[in-house]
C-alpha cells in the first residue's frame, strides 16, 4: 500500500531554495519522493546547491529556475519552461523571504516595500501564476511559509510582521477561490529555527535565553521540524486540509 505521504512522481517548486530553511524543505521533499525545481536569484549559489543535490537524488529529480519573484515576466517565463520541460507543477513551496531590524519610527518607505513585496506580494506573484495551471488541471498543493509573527509581534521587525500576517491571509484568500478546483493551499509558520542565518542570534546568550524561555519546548526550532509538516500538506494526507496555518513553534504562540 502507498503512504499518503508519498511525493513520488510529484514535481515541487521551493522558491528561495539555495540555501537555508528552503534548501532544507527542498531536501525534505525529494527524500519524500518528489523532484525538486530549485529557485534563487544569485545563480552561482543556485548552481552549486543544485549540482550538490542532483548527486544525492540524480540529474533527473533535480533542476533549477533563477528568476526574481517579483518579476512577473520572468516568473511566468520559468514556470512555462518547468511545465514544458520538467513537468506539470505539483507542489509550489513559497519560502522566498527577506527581513530588515529597525523600529517603525525609523523604517524608510522604501525598506518597508522591499519587505512587504519580497515576503507578501512575491507569493501572490508567484503562486498566481502556479496556480492558473493548477486550476486547469484539478489538483495542486501550495505551501506558504509564514513565521511565528503571523500572529506575534516583536520591536524593530514591523514590515515583517505586517508581510507575515498577510501572508496568512493571502492563504485564506487562494483557499477561497482555488479549493473547489482541487488545490489546497496552507501554510507553516515555523518559530526561531537555528540555521546557519540565525546562528548570530544563537550565539548571543541573551537572545538565545529569551527564546529557550519563551519557547515551552524549551529549544530553537530546526529544520527538520518544518519539513515534516511542510511534507503533510505537500501530500495526499491532507487534501481536506485547506487554508490553515500550521505553527511548527515548539509551542510560542499558545503560551503567554
Amino acid at each position: 500500500m502507498t503512504s499518503p505521504f508519498d511525493l513520488t512522481g510529484r514535481i515541487a517548486l521551493v522558491t528561495g531554495s539555495s540555501r537555508g530553511i528552503g534548501l532544507g524543505l527542498a531536501e525534505g521533499l525529494a527524500e519524500a519522493g518528489a523532484t525538486l525545481v530549485l529557485n534563487g536569484v544569485d545563480t552561482d549559489r543556485l548552481d552549486k546547491t543544485r549540482d550538490e543535490l542532483v548527486r544525492r537524488f540524480g540529474p533527473d529529480r533535480v533542476h533549477a529556475r533563477p528568476f526574481d519573484i517579483l518579476d512577473e515576466a520572468a516568473v511566468a517565463a520559468a514556470v512555462s519552461s518547468v511545465e514544458s520541460q520538467v513537468g506539470p507543477i505539483d507542489i509550489l513551496v513559497n519560502n522566498a523571504g527577506i527581513q530588515h531590524r529597525q523600529p517603525l519610527l525609523d523604517v524608510s518607505l522604501d525598506e518597508w516595500r522591499r519587505v512587504v513585496d519580497v515576503d507578501l506580494t512575491g507569493a501572490f506573484v508567484v503562486g498566481r501564476t502556479v496556480a492558473a495551471a493548477m486550476v486547469r488541471r484539478g489538483r495542486g498543493k501550495i505551501v506558504n511559509i509564514c513565521s511565528v509573527q503571523t500572529d506575534l509581534a516583536r520591536p524593530t521587525i514591523g514590515p515583517y510582521t505586517a508581510a507575515k500576517g498577510g501572508l496568512r491571509n493571502l492563504t485564506r484568500a487562494m483557499t477561497a477561490e482555488w479549493a473547489r478546483h482541487g488545490v489546497q493551499a496552507n501554510a507553516v509558520a515555523p518559530g526561531y529555527i537555528h540555521t546557519e542565518m540565525t546562528q548570530k542570534l544563537v550565539d548571543d546568550p541573551q537572545f538565545d535565553g529569551w527564546v529557550r524561555g519563551r519557547t515551552p519546548a524549551g529549544r530553537w526550532g530546526t529544520v527538520a521540524d518544518v519539513v515534516g509538516p511542510t511534507v503533510w500538506l505537500s501530500s495526499a494526507a491532507s487534501d481536506f486540509v485547506n487554508g490553515q496555518v500550521v505553527f511548527a513553534d515548539g509551542g510560542m504562540t499558545v503560551v503567554v
